[in-house]
């Protein structure tokens, strides 16, 4: 709906209406000793023009370089009906459904999305989302450790190959809290968690323990043989899981013998574009018997007086709904938007279709990783099984590497020495199915000369065929 500002009569008329002859009027129970007066840093408004003018610059300081970064947010191809429907009226500017017997639509969308997220997961329960994946990994440990009321320790096992980010914003969440974090190691080899230091834990009081899949590595980890070790040792498992690799993979609802407790990740692949950084949502399951402790909102279905079906808000453990000091948590929203595309992007591909994005995905990366270790000197680490990421490891400087490939267009991958010293000169890379022959082959092509012009050994490499 278009934007139709008040003119100066209406809003005249509006303040005779309520008895006042200014806006400011509406405002005269502030004192003056606490108003801020004029706001003197903040610039003159811009016009429509100006506003448009502006944002388009903005937006092609990011250029439209070939993407081959992943780590956590993924440049797929979102079809063009996905956001054409989203951005319809009737989703675009709906809030969240106070009031049920008016949001009948957005009710049963949000519904919906918890239906395929249960089937997407195994598991039995999904609320309507999150923030984002890091901090709905936050909530999971905070509900896990209300919820394990067993374990005194308030200690969670937390892998130091899960996503950097995801710690630190976990950290930041909990550390006022007496949540514990312990960073379990993990094996310079394989790239997988070391299970022999997790078993240093045994018989201790663990309250949780955090499982990646696939690792930030993309490394897939021992998953069946990590939530085995945490109910043998009476701990909670938190799954923190790439939704899209949930439709080749098995679902965190059956690893080991019983499943996960709860499962948590970033919904940005089901949909969401990567729109400099955001706006993406974060999404949390769990089993039945602990859903009195999930954050945020459930959806569910009724019937009315007449026998019809119907939706309703069922369960609200949030600080706006209840007394503060039985709140859940009191920074969970659902991303409504967000998930109106997620749950439209899955409806429309279903699990056939994602399933096939997942495999061009893997099929592609493994084509980017075979071409780049055809360069002297570089090599692909962790050989076990893989889904999206690829760490690479290069005879010269990443970082050095990477700004010679920008001022290609080309975003080759991420510099992890700042986070993981110990893996020397390495890139993690990722190639979509967006990424076509000719897009690897430039890539490879580049990096083998760049490479070569730094000090390494460049080779003549022949472009692939289409």
């Amino acid at each position: 709906m278009p934007f139709i500002p008040h003119t100066e009569l209406e809003v005249q008329e509006m303040l005779e209406a309520v008895g006042v002859s200014s806006i400011e009027d509406l405002f005269d129970e502030i004192p003056q000793d606490l108003r801020c007066g004029e706001l003197e840093a903040v610039p003159a408004a811009l016009s429509e023009m100006e506003m448009s003018q502006q944002m388009n610059r903005r937006a092609r300081q990011d250029g439209q370089p070939v993407c081959f970064i992943g780590a956590g947010a993924y440049d797929h191809h979102i079809p063009a009906a996905i956001w054409q429907i989203a951005t319809r009226g009737e989703f675009y500017s709906a809030y969240t459904p106070y009031q049920a017997e008016a949001s009948q639509g957005t009710l049963q969308l949000l519904y919906e999305f918890q239906s395929m997220m249960t089937a997407l997961t195994g598991m039995e329960v999904s609320n309507c989302s999150l923030y984002d994946g890091a901090s709905a990994l936050a909530e999971a440990v905070l509900m896990a450790v209300r919820a394990n009321r067993k374990s005194k320790s308030r200690r969670v096992l937390i892998p130091r190959s899960l996503h950097p980010s995801y710690r630190r914003v976990l950290h930041n969440i909990v550390k006022n809290q007496q949540v514990e974090l312990v960073e379990l190691p993990f094996d310079l080899d394989e790239g997988q968690t070391d299970l022999e230091a997790l078993s240093q834990y045994s018989g201790e009081d663990i309250t949780a323990l955090v499982i990646p899949q696939p690792n930030y590595f993309g490394v897939l980890e021992d998953v069946d043989g990590m939530t085995a070790w945490a109910h043998e040792n009476k701990a909670l498992t938190i799954a923190v899981v790439n939704p899209l690799a949930m439709s080749v993979l098995a679902p965190s609802g059956e690893w080991g013998e019983a499943g996960v407790d709860i499962c948590c990740g970033e919904g940005q692949p089901l949909g969401i574009p990567l729109s400099s950084g955001g706006p993406y949502f974060g999404f949390l399951c769990c089993r039945q018997k602990i859903v009195r402790q999930m954050p945020g909102r459930i959806i569910g279905g009724t019937l009315d007086q007449d026998g019809n079906r119907g939706f309703a808000l069922t369960l609200q453990a949030r600080e706006q709904h209840i007394r503060r000091s039985k709140a859940t948590s009191n920074i969970c929203t659902n991303q409504g938007l967000m998930v109106t595309a997620a749950t439209i992007y899955m409806a429309m591909l279903g699990a056939e279709g994602l399933e096939r994005v997942a495999l061009d995905c893997h099929s592609r990366t493994a084509d980017l990783v075979e071409g780049l270790c055809g360069i002297p000197g570089v090599e692909a680490r962790f050989h076990g099984a893989v889904f999206h990421e690829r760490l690479i490891s290069l005879p010269v400087p990443a970082r050095d590497v990477l700004r010679a490939l920008a001022a290609h267009n080309i975003l080759g991958g991420l510099d992890v020495s700042g986070d993981y010293p110990e893996l020397g000169s390495a890139i993690l890379v990722c190639a979509t199915e967006k990424r076509t022959v000719e897009d690897i082959d430039s890539f490879v092509q580049k990096t083998n000369r760049i490479i070569g012009l730094q000090g390494g050994v460049p080779c003549g490499l022949q472009p692939k065929d289409g």
